[in-house]
């Protein structure tokens, strides 16, 4: 029984990060620290790395801090940071490789997901300024890009 509730944990501890990331990028990134993540947006200087990068140290610290307290004290705690990590991960993949090309890798792809995911992520930066963004999330995208990039009829 431990391990079903270990699993579940994970995965739902993966799933409720992209609200967790919906929410801290609408509201914070767009926010109050918009002053980090406006480089992600509008490019001033070029490089390697952007301010918007900091964030990746908060997303990191919840995830670091649950899977070490889990070992030592409350076992449970490790596995939500086993979801959180799993979850920085997949965005890293998606966010950082695929949509980004930061990494001269997972150039194209004709699924439809990946696809659906790559178009509402360019409406989202297609505004350079911190109000009137849409599609906050990374992983969970709404069908109308889906419909709009003619990978469902």
């Amino acid at each position: 029984m431990d391990v079903f509730i270990n699993i579940i944990t994970l995965f739902v501890s993966f799933i409720a990060m992209e609200g967790v990331a919906w929410f801290t990028h609408k509201y914070i990134m767009h926010g109050m620290f918009w002053n980090l993540h406006k480089d992600h947006h509008k490019k001033e200087v070029y490089g390697f790395f952007e301010k918007n990068d900091y964030f990746f140290l908060v997303f990191a610290t919840p995830g670091i801090l649950c899977l070490y307290f889990g070992l030592y004290h409350v076992a449970l705690l490790f596995w939500i940071g086993l979801g959180i990590t799993f979850y920085g991960f997949a965005y890293f993949m998606v966010h950082d490789l695929f949509i980004h090309q930061r990494f001269n890798i997972l150039k194209r792809s004709e699924r439809a997901y990946l696809r659906a995911i790559r178009k509402a992520h360019k409406v989202h930066h297609k505004v350079h300024v911190k109000r009137g963004c849409e599609n906050f999330g990374m992983l969970w995208v709404p069908l109308k890009y889906f419909y709009e990039s003619k990978l469902l009829k």
